[in-house]
């Protein structure tokens, strides 16, 4: 399951070289059928499958500071009867529009991208361009593109043209936001046993405050609660289960004055604090239960995602995280492409267990492994469960670029591993169980990959009880690196 290299000449199972080219912007869009180039598509493989991800790395020839200010670009492949439509295009957010006329940077960005001109032209302003790349679902009628600084812009499902910002029927204000992070729970027991999308958002400062929302399937609200924690809050996802919303706080600082001076992004003048122990906020969903929220603490390192999280018993949750024991400081100076990894510490997966009578935690180590972007089957959010799909290294130890597609199995502690090494770099996984499937892995498993040989993107389909390759089918140029997506049943 596992690619042959050849490492003659280097250590390494890749090239930076490589790795590098996947971060070149793709102004190209365009809407064609793929052809596989090995192996053929399941005929039993129906839907959608939606990616979003920075597009653009610069403007008007301008390098952006870092991927995530890139302007969002979304794919969406369609599979019906053994065949897969392909079409890509920009979100065609309010400051894309206006820095492609022109041609230059007009806004300030979280992680360090600023006007041209110099601090002066940024000093006390602290407007950020929405670039809405983070992630991409599809709700209750709508295709919404998401990023957790603002509101979600909406989009025609069949043609990705985009048709503006969402405030999701007036739950939303116009300087709210929605956070790419949304989970769907299948079946909810506090909601009739009916499935909802469940999501929040951070109003960070000093003090902070953190936002819930509950929808049904028709983005009717069921549910909204407010909660201030002390001190700011860097925080990116969270866990769900039937009765819970938990939150991770990241233990960081912020200095504001770089920030307002226009000196440095806000994602500059963030210093995580490893020292320090995460707060963990469990907040009851349903508040006629007479609980109040609760507050844990644990050395956990930093958190960006979370794989899921479900109840052991009355008393007892699990949450299973990517962790990493350090976070670097986004350098002002440096360059994106030009990171060591092998200088980071990786991201490992990590199941947290909460005692809600002790208020004590239990953390354990159950991926070594350098890996992120943790999936599960659809059905089995903040439920028990088996499996999950990760991306990883193709190295057993050690940092590097995500090359394979690590399956782990809660059960047996075992693993399977694909990997596109040398010159393959993999995307999220996105797992879709079969119609009829009898098993939680009974599926496949799809992620998008850079083919550093070809230039090109590829989309692979892996069966989901051992990773084996099923089908691969080729892109006509390079989609940059992406950050999450979705599936769904429907075919456009």
């Amino acid at each position: 399951m596992t690619s042959v290299l050849n490492q003659a000449n280097t250590n390494r199972p890749y090239s930076k070289q490589d790795w590098q080219q996947g971060y070149e912007s793709q102004r190209r869009e365009e809407a064609y059928w793929l052809k596989p180039v090995s192996g053929s598509v399941p005929k039993q493989l129906k839907g959608t499958l939606f990616r979003n991800g920075p597009g653009l790395l610069d403007i008007g020839g301008i390098p952006i500071k870092h991927p995530f200010d890139g302007d969002g670009m979304v794919c969406a492949f369609t599979f019906d009867k053994g065949n897969v439509y392909f079409r890509n295009r920009f979100v065609r957010t309010q400051g894309f529009l206006e820095e492609q006329a022109a041609g230059t940077i007009l806004y300030r960005n979280v992680f360090g991208t600023q006007k041209t001109g110099g601090w002066w032209k940024n000093a006390f302003d602290f407007q950020f361009k929405n670039v809405a790349n983070t992630n991409i679902i599809y709700w209750g009628g709508k295709l919404l593109a998401l990023w957790e600084g603002g509101l979600p812009y909406r989009l025609d499902p069949h043609t990705l043209e985009t048709l503006g910002t969402d405030q999701l029927e007036g739950v939303l204000e116009a300087e709210d936001a929605f956070a790419a992070h949304p989970w769907i729970e299948p079946q909810s027991v506090i909601n009739n046993h009916q499935p909802c999308l469940i999501n929040f958002y951070v109003d960070a400062g000093l003090s902070t405050t953190l936002h819930t929302y509950e929808f049904d399937s028709n983005f009717q609200l069921l549910r909204n609660q407010r909660h201030p924690v002390p001190g700011f809050a860097f925080i990116h996802d969270f866990a769900i289960t039937p009765h819970y919303y938990i939150f991770f706080q990241n233990p960081v600082k912020f200095n504001p004055i770089p920030y307002a001076l226009g000196l440095r992004g806000a994602g500059e003048c963030i210093k995580f604090q490893p020292q320090q122990n995460t707060r963990i906020w469990v907040i009851p969903r349903n508040r006629d239960r007479g609980e109040t929220v609760k507050q844990l603490e644990v050395n956990a390192g930093f958190i960006f995602h979370h794989g899921n999280a479900f109840e052991l018993n009355e008393h007892q949750l699990c949450v299973d995280s990517i962790c990493y024991a350090d976070l670097p400081d986004v350098d002002p100076n440096s360059d994106f492409r030009d990171v060591d990894f092998e200088a980071l510490d990786p991201g490992q997966l990590w199941r947290f267990t909460l005692n809600l009578d002790t208020a004590t935690v239990e953390k354990e180590l159950a991926e070594p492994r350098c890996c992120e972007f943790p999936t599960i089957h659809p059905q089995k959010v903040g439920q028990p469960y088996r499996y999950v799909f990760m991306g990883t290294a193709h190295q057993s130890r050690g940092n590097a670029p995500l090359q394979a597609i690590l399956k782990y199995d809660w059960q047996t502690q075992q693993r399977h591993v694909w990997s596109a090494a040398p010159r393959g770099f993999v995307s999220e996984p996105t797992f879709v169980p079969k119609p009829e499937a009898e098993t939680e892995d009974d599926g496949w498993v799809l992620t998008l990959i850079y083919n550093a040989a070809k230039h090109c993107s590829e989309l692979v389909i892996l069966a989901g009880s051992n990773l084996e390759e099923i089908a691969r089918l080729e892109l006509k140029y390079h989609i940059p690196y992406g950050l999450h997506g979705s599936w769904v049943s429907q075919c456009f």
